[in-house]
């Protein structure tokens, strides 16, 4: 019988990244002061953490519609066959285009873009599909985010699940 995979994060790496995400300017000491654990604790964590790539980053948490794009759509995109490097090169000189997923289903590729109005997104819908390699483009425009971009709830499961001892 094989042994459960245990979770990469336990319940103190689990309690590291709920801290930094409520509060991403906290110092390590501070972080040390808050979880009581040494200093040297926290600074081991959090470089195994980003050397894992568990932790992405540290910067800041930036507002589509703060910077005027309130408008949010995504477009499903079918590529035609062997373009699918040419379109990702395309795609990355966009800026309103935030997230771009290679699909399966309908489609090939799924794009998350921004706009400044619904007439924009005309405008930035022309530029996403005015490539040789996009052979058709589905958008939605996306009219409310109930559940924004969130980990924590995934990082206290993880954790929790890092906390179980595998049974012999």
């Amino acid at each position: 019988m094989t042994a459960p995979t245990r979770s990469p994060i336990d319940p103190l790496d689990g309690r590291l990244i709920a801290l930094l995400a409520e509060e991403p300017r906290i110092g390590v000491l501070e972080c040390s002061r808050r979880l009581q654990v040494a200093r040297g604790t926290v600074q081991a964590r959090l470089d195994r953490l980003q050397a894992r790539g568990v932790i992405g980053g540290f910067g800041p948490e930036v507002e589509p519609a703060a910077l005027g794009y309130p408008v949010t759509a995504f477009a499903t995109l079918e590529i035609s066959q062997g373009q699918g490097a040419d379109v990702r090169t395309h795609l990355a000189g966009v800026p309103e285009v935030l997230e771009l997923h290679t699909i399966t289903g309908q489609g090939d590729m799924l794009c998350r873009i921004v706009a400044r109005s619904n007439a924009d997104l005309q405008r930035v819908i022309d530029r996403v599909v005015g490539f040789d390699g996009i052979v058709r483009a589905s958008t939605a425009i996306a009219l409310e985010n109930p559940v924004p971009y969130r980990v924590l709830p995934l990082v206290a499961q993880a954790a929790a699940e890092g906390a179980v001892t595998a049974e012999p």
